[in-house]
């Protein structure tokens, strides 16, 4: 069960999408029949039951999308006893399949846990609940979590440029968590030009915010934006640059564009929040650091760093095959089978 946003896999930025369509290929691979409820415009290896006609974004669809998923629920529900396992991919919104077949439906987080409502939410829950990080779990420690399944993608394709140049890269989206304005902060401190790689959201907030507040900051620094990019040009972009700079300084429950750069052999210099010190190994892919200045400060050691060994290390760390692994471990634990418990990833309360 996709969100009905993006298309699956995504054209541009689309995190959860692009995730979706890793593990479906690679269920497909192995032998599976999948069924993928998500926009009509999706191309999946396997029979696709369109939720909308075309993705929202696309369409400019800015408003309240809950009854796209209340929509979607709706149509799984009525074919529900054709699958073993449903696996939500729609957070919160898809809670309630767990109360018609608990002992099937896994449904796994892309977003923050931290809300007021979470844990009211959270403890009245029949599914199995499927974390992408251990910080992400660790929001609520006590709820009987069914693993922590860290994102994977197929990483095979991601170039690899010896020779780059000396300037930085932000990819994602223009909004104050993902800290675009810290990253062009990083950039006039080091003097190095940043090139801006990201969307603005159809709402009216995100629309407000890079109008009056991210426009105006271009001014600051030696800024390029560029809008959103295609997967094949972000990956070049990446490839080609001297560090990702990741600077949000929001819980982020994972961070598939540190994945990304670092299967381009491209450090990563992220704030230490969220999932980031989970992907990023300090002296080994990159650094992280608590504000610009130290992130700045950084840079001048990013040229000892081995990019060619971050690159074979973050194959085997974060492919899509060892989260399909992880995924295929607790769908057999739901059957009744054997499980390799090793293939989960150890989730250690730090709170």
């Amino acid at each position: 069960m996709a969100p009905p946003f993006e298309t699956v896999p995504p054209i541009g930025y689309g995190g959860t999408e692009r995730v979706i369509a890793a593990l479906t290929t690679e269920l497909v691979a192995r032998g599976h029949d999948v069924t993928v409820f998500a926009s009509g415009d999706s191309d999946v290896p396997c029979e696709l039951v369109p939720t909308v006609p075309s993705a929202l974004r696309a369409t400019g669809f800015g408003a309240d999308p809950s009854g796209f998923f209340a929509a979607t629920t709706l149509q799984v529900l009525e074919r529900i006893d054709d699958f073993d396992i449903i696996h939500s991919h729609l957070d919160f919104a898809g809670l309630t399949m767990g109360e018609r077949a608990p002992d099937r439906v896994v449904t796994t987080f892309h977003g923050r846990l931290d809300w007021p409502y979470a844990r009211a939410a959270l403890t009245r829950v029949r599914s199995s609940l499927v974390a992408i990080s251990r910080s992400q779990a660790d929001a609520h420690p006590d709820l009987g979590w069914a693993g922590v399944v860290h994102n994977g993608l197929d990483l095979s394709d991601a170039p690899f440029e010896r020779r780059r140049s000396e300037d930085l890269v932000f990819v994602g989206r223009i909004t104050p968590e993902k800290g675009v304005l810290d990253a062009i902060e990083v950039a006039r401190l080091s003097g190095r030009r940043l090139w801006v790689a990201a969307k603005i959201g159809p709402s009216a907030e995100e629309r407000s915010y890079a109008e009056s507040v991210f426009t105006p900051a271009l001014d600051r620094a030696d800024v390029e934006y560029l809008g959103e990019l295609s997967g094949e040009e972000r990956d070049r972009l990446l490839a080609a640059s001297f560090a990702l700079v990741m600077p949000g300084a929001w819980p982020e429950p994972f961070g598939l564009t540190a994945i990304e750069a670092l299967a381009c052999g491209t450090p990563v210099i992220a704030r230490r929040v969220g999932a980031l010190p989970e992907i990023v190994r300090p002296g080994l892919d990159g650094f992280l650091a608590d504000d610009p200045t130290e992130m700045a400060f950084h840079l001048d050691s990013i040229g000892v760093l081995d990019r060619a060994a971050m690159r074979s290390a973050v194959f085997d760390r974060f492919s899509a095959t060892r989260m399909a692994d992880g995924y295929q471990s607790i769908y057999a634990r739901m059957r009744g089978h054997e499980v390799a418990l090793d293939l989960l990833v150890p989730f250690v309360v730090t709170g």
